[in-house]
């Protein structure tokens, strides 16, 4: 409210009108003031728009008369040359024309004619229709013994052809011939053509004969000198206008072209020409308007500050109390959401530990189900051992008794050696069942190749399984866990042994390859993978549900366990199978480190 209730209404409604007064008259203050801003902004950003056009309305117009009379200076050159001097024999036409295309060649002239005095082409680099060209201006001058030059479109191509003509002198003074080069102007406008503001030449006729905005070819001078006209004569949107000394152009000529545009001359004699440039002048007005807001929005900010500071007391009891009564139940709804926070980090906590334990059970469950897999072929593999130890360990006895000391010794010595067997042989298993997660390191791929072989040894024997595995004959460092390597690897050995069940032709092949990053490949005849995208996915599997052959963790773990290295694992149907490939880092020492 503007009042306090123990005001009148009449009191009222007369501070409210005053204040509307105020506001109107504030406002319009404003606009006069922001208009004034932006007319001298628009004012001076066209004073620096059109110097800077100017300059390069001159650059524009240097360049085109220096390429057009290099077309001059190559005239008058060639006029004077020894093979155009004498022009009566066959050979000697041929020598000419050699030179002649030589040079449009190398100017890239559209054509390089010599003429004979009463305008007859003689000879020229290019081929030309018959005619008589003493009625051309260019001709006509370099009989005068100066430098002619005309342009023109070509009726029968329509391209825009400038003509230079140079007199050719004889023995004594007269002039014999002419020599006359001609230029296509379209070469001449790809140097600059499609530069961002829009430049044109006009002639004497006031026709557009060269632009770099080819919708304005051909145009003509409009009426009044202002503007210009379509070819055919019809008129197009057009207004002219002087802002500061400058002219700016109003006009709708096409997408290329700019609404607004300010216009500029610059009279060529060199070339008979007058080069003219339309500069968008929206940046000049975008600037205007920039400054002019900015005014506008000080001056609102500078009102708006008086209106909020006499308001301010009225209002500062109220808003004290609002204040208050907002922080404090933002203090209350900090407060429990403070503790609700707390209580769900703890949650998460216990939950990510839970995870963490799961995901080791679910490790160590794997390392179990492949030693309950291998349990047959180890149980074999280590009785076989203990059958032959006795039996090597009776016969050593008898061959004592019989003073038979070189054999007894001989079968002592296999007695150690089926002993290492089962040591290695037990070693392994217990490294391969142990719960624990060793740090990661410097790891023998070959030897962690070589375990995983070892251990699936007696299966691969027991189902008539062909393995191929030859180790380097050096060590290949990679980074990770031995222990959690050699699982992943049992895996999908193990795998692979599943899949070639049933199948006439079982091998599995495994390599390495090393480098950026260290690829391990196992290779398998089996039916291959039936669906690549889902294989790692845990418990998809192809087996029955429920059997003893596996609930579909293993190459879910083995993926893990590769991702925890750093490695990548991916698997892929081959011609005769499938093939799963591990990807490794190479050990550094940086690493180590």
């Amino acid at each position: 409210m503007w009042c306090t209730l123990a005001m009148g209404v009449a009191e009222c409604k007369t501070l409210d009108m005053q204040r509307v007064w105020i506001i109107a008259g504030f406002l319009c203050a404003v606009g006069l003031l922001s208009a004034g801003v932006w007319t001298y902004g628009y004012r001076q950003a066209l004073s620096q728009l059109s110097e800077k056009a100017e300059a390069d309305l001159e650059l524009a117009a240097d360049r085109l008369s220096t390429q057009m009379q290099v077309y001059q200076e190559v005239a008058a050159l060639v006029a004077d040359h020894p093979a155009l001097q004498t022009l009566e024999g066959l050979a000697q036409k041929r020598t000419a024309q050699k030179v002649l295309l030589d040079v449009a060649d190398k100017t890239a002239a559209v054509n390089v004619m010599y003429l004979d005095a009463i305008g007859r082409v003689l000879v020229s680099a290019q081929p030309v229709t018959p005619r008589n060209l003493s009625a051309h201006p260019a001709f006509q001058r370099a009989m005068q013994g100066a430098l002619g030059s005309a342009h023109g479109v070509e009726e029968a191509s329509g391209d825009r052809i400038y003509s230079y003509a140079a007199p050719a002198f004889g023995d004594f003074g007269q002039i014999q011939g002419v020599l006359m080069v001609l230029a296509d102007v379209q070469d001449v406008e790809q140097t600059w053509r499609g530069s961002t503001d829009a430049v044109f030449f006009i002639d004497a006729e006031g026709v557009v004969f060269i632009s770099n905005r080819s919708d304005l070819l051909l145009w003509r001078r409009g009426v009044g000198q202002q503007g210009l006209v379509l070819p055919e004569g019809k008129t197009v949107d057009f207004a002219s206008t002087m802002v500061a000394g400058h002219e700016v152009w109003s006009l709708n000529w096409g997408r290329y072209l700019p609404r607004r545009a300010l216009h500029l001359t610059l009279d060529l004699p060199v070339i008979a020409m007058t080069a003219e440039m339309l500069v968008d002048v929206a940046p000049a007005r975008r600037l205007a308007g920039l400054q002019a807001a900015a005014v506008a929005a000080i001056c609102f900010a500078f009102g708006a500050l008086l209106f909020l500071a006499s308001e301010r007391r009225r209002t500062l009891a109220d808003a004290n109390a609002v204040l208050e009564s907002r922080v404090a139940q933002r203090t209350r709804a900090l407060t429990a959401a403070n503790s609700a926070l707390r209580r769900e980090v703890v949650e998460r906590q216990d939950a990510e530990a839970a995870l963490k334990q799961a995901q080791a059970d679910l490790v160590q469950a794997g390392k179990l189900s492949a030693l309950g897999k291998m349990s047959a072929g180890i149980s074999h593999e280590l009785n076989q051992p203990l059958m032959a130890i006795r039996q090597f360990a009776d016969n050593g006895s008898e061959f004592l008794e019989r003073g038979k000391d070189q054999k007894a010794g001989e079968n002592l010595g296999r007695i150690s050696d089926m002993a290492a067997r089962m040591a290695r042989i037990i070693k392994n298993l217990r490294a391969f069942a142990r719960n624990e997660s060793e740090p990661m390191g410097r790891v023998d791929l070959v030897q962690v190749l070589n375990t995983a072989t070892e251990l699936t040894e007696a299966r691969l024997r027991d189902e008539c399984i062909e393995l191929e595995w030859k180790p380097p004959t050096t060590a290949v460092y990679a980074w990770g866990g031995e222990v959690r390597l050699v699982q992943v690897f049992v895996n999908l050995i193990n795998n692979a042994a599943d899949a070639m069940a049933n199948r006439p032709i079982r091998r599995i092949s495994i390599a390495v390859a090393e480098g950026q990053p260290i690829r391990v490949s196992v290779r398998d005849t089996g039916p291959g993978i039936e669906d690549p995208d889902r294989v790692f996915e845990p418990f998809y599997t192809t087996k029955t549900v429920g059997t003893s052959e596996g609930m579909g963790l293993g190459l879910s773990i083995s993926y893990g366990l590769v991702q925890s290295f750093g490695g990548d694992i991916r698997g892929a149907n081959t011609d005769d199978g499938a093939e799963f490939t591990v990807e490794l880092e190479p050990f550094e020492e940086d690493q180590a480190a």
